[in-house]
């Protein structure tokens, strides 16, 4: 039975007591919400720890999905079930409800955090390549005050994040613009599973013209989420399938895979080249559709 090297356990009920433990207990403390991605690596000895925070109890505080004129805010401690099952969220950015059918089974997504999935920065994490392909910001707090990052800066590298020692990612910010709409896919070896890969897309469009586009993948390389190359193919052109081609190959070429126990690495550019034309395809669609809310947004 594997178990995790022996560790102090501490709660926090308050962002500010967190802030607090995390400064005092120094850089052997680790804040843990859901634990699914922490636990078991520490359980592997992959990671120790001195002390773990449990921020559970800041749900009250950090748990929420806030829709405004221009802007969703989303709390750090949402849980993926609640982000699953809002209704205006689902209405603005359909590709949230596209990748929490898809991540992991119902006892995770009933207790893990947006906030923890961002900042366990796992390349083949979903709701990175979703919130990079909606353009959020990331609200970092320590006891110094707050600062927003883009999530281009949140994400130094594999399992690497702006989150300096003593601070706490407490919300995502995602812009809310008229007349667009979004959409994931995913394959995987089975239901629930790490991606083998996937792909994000969000479009913009006016006139029967694409105005702007933004492309996400995952788990085929680190900076594979805004593909700039993508976006500039995109821009200004009717909506066709020679384009979307044209923006899978562009995905392929940026993505840098590597064989494994989930496919090859060729199999995975496929994959980044297929997944890419048809979210494009599917957000393109529910612009068509009407699907995007009240065309505020839909991404």
């Amino acid at each position: 039975m594997q178990v995790p090297a022996p560790f102090d356990y501490e709660r926090a009920s308050t962002v500010e007591e967190a802030i607090g433990l995390l400064e005092r207990l120094g850089s052997e403390a680790r804040l843990v919400a859901g634990g699914h991605s922490l636990i078991p690596m520490m359980k592997l000895r992959l990671v120790n720890l001195e002390y773990v925070i449990d921020i559970n109890d800041l749900h009250d505080e950090l748990g929420y999905v806030r829709v405004g004129t221009d802007e969703v805010r989303i709390g750090a401690m949402t849980r993926h079930r609640e982000l699953l099952e809002s209704p205006e969220l689902g209405a603005l950015f359909p590709i949230f409800a596209d990748a929490e059918k898809v991540i992991a089974d119902p006892v995770v997504r009933n207790r893990g955090t947006i906030g923890g999935s961002l900042c366990q920065a796992d390349p083949s994490e979903d709701l990175t390549a979703v919130c990079t392909t909606l353009d959020a910001s990331c609200v970092i707090r320590g006891s110094g005050g707050e600062r927003v990052v883009s999530m281009a800066d949140f994400h130094r590298g594999p399992y690497e994040t702006a989150v300096e020692h003593g601070e706490i990612l407490t919300e995502i910010r995602i812009p809310v613009r008229p007349n667009g709409s979004s959409a994931y896919a995913k394959v995987e070896r089975r239901a629930g599973d790490w991606a083998v890969t996937s792909a994000g897309a969000a479009v913009w469009m006016d006139g029967g013209a694409i105005t702007d586009a933004r492309v996400g993948l995952a788990a085929v390389g680190p900076n594979t989420t805004g593909i700039p190359t993508i976006s500039e193919a995109l821009r200004g052109q009717a909506p066709s399938d020679e384009l979307f081609a044209r923006a899978g190959a562009l995905a392929a070429e940026s993505c840098s895979p590597v064989t494994d126990n989930r496919g090859t690495a060729d199999y995975k550019r496929h994959l980044a080249d297929e997944l890419t034309r048809r979210t494009l395809r599917l957000a393109v669609e529910r612009i068509e559709a009407g699907i995007a809310g009240d065309q505020r947004g839909g991404s």
